[in-house]
């Protein structure tokens, strides 16, 4: 029978036999224990360009998707958060093949701090964790409460009433002709699946409509050279290891939100049509 014991509440800022980077290493042995699931430590003290060093970068095996931790004994206050938010913008700049959250932990997340990070919360991805550090006889438990959890964004056509202007003209001069050649090859695949479809020109991405009706199932967004496919699916590891193997250049990140992302060439179309035909189908069907 399990028996109650009574733990003591301790405070690592003031203790002096821990540290931050006593704290830091007990995740990095350990990263579960923050309860953001099964994470990967994919770098420690990372330098940033121009300023300082980011605690933990963590990394989900299965999606990419990376989370940059800001750690702090005691109660937060402004230089941790704008410490937290400043890395997490560097590093989704550096790397915007992967899904980025920001994640700030503290053991005193006060109810003012709290408002503050929650305004944010609607446009940054983020995540605050209140740890509570409890002595029982001569061991340490370390409890992380997610006091703030990441709010999911919805895609761009259903967050406001506002859409920023754009057109093909638009998108000619923000890509090239070639990669919009391959925007158009795509809806020429998609036609076959029902010719009803159309093109719709955002200013970030380029979706899809149906019969006037707006469903984005497959968001393209044209660079230099290729384009990159977004593509809503149900099973989308299958997938990937389908396109994977055919030898095209599947990326990481998205996937937490059910999509697949992966890079279309000219190339990729003429030796692939058949299997792209095939995934866009069955995102359409999904």
């Amino acid at each position: 029978m399990l028996q109650y014991i009574k733990a003591e509440r301790l405070s690592l800022k003031d203790s002096s036999e821990f540290n931050e980077a006593w704290l830091r290493d007990r995740i990095v042995d350990d990263p579960s224990i923050l309860g953001l699931g099964d994470l990967e430590v994919r770098d420690v003290e990372r330098k940033q360009p121009g300023t300082g060093r980011l605690d933990l970068l963590l990394r989900h095996p299965d999606t990419g998707k990376r989370y940059e931790v800001e750690l702090m004994l005691g109660a937060t206050d402004e230089s941790h958060i704008m410490r937290c938010l400043e890395y997490w913008d560097i590093e989704r700049k550096r790397y915007p093949q992967y899904d980025h959250c920001a994640v700030i932990a503290a053991e005193d997340i006060t109810s003012r701090f709290l408002n503050i990070i929650g305004l944010f919360n609607g446009f940054i991805p983020l995540i605050a964790l209140k740890l509570n550090a409890l002595r029982i006889n001569d061991q340490v438990v370390l409890n992380f409460i997610k006091v703030l959890d990441e709010v999911r964004l919805g895609d761009e056509e259903v967050v406001g009433p506002f859409e920023p202007p754009a057109n093909r003209e638009f998108w000619e001069k923000k890509s090239s002709m070639d990669s919009l050649a391959i925007v158009d090859k795509c809806l020429d695949i998609l036609h076959e699946i029902n010719p009803n479809l159309a093109l719709k020109y955002n200013k970030y991405y380029i979706g899809l409509i149906e019969d006037k009706i707006v469903n984005n199932f497959i968001a393209l967004r044209p660079k230099i050279g290729f384009v990159r496919a977004q593509v809503k699916l149900e099973d989308i590891e299958t997938w990937a290891k389908k396109l994977d193997e055919a030898g095209l250049d599947v990326l990481e990140g998205g996937r937490a939100d059910g999509r697949l992302n992966f890079r279309l060439t000219k190339k990729d179309l003429e030796e692939h049509r058949d299997l792209l035909r095939q995934v866009f189908e069955d995102s359409y069907i999904a």
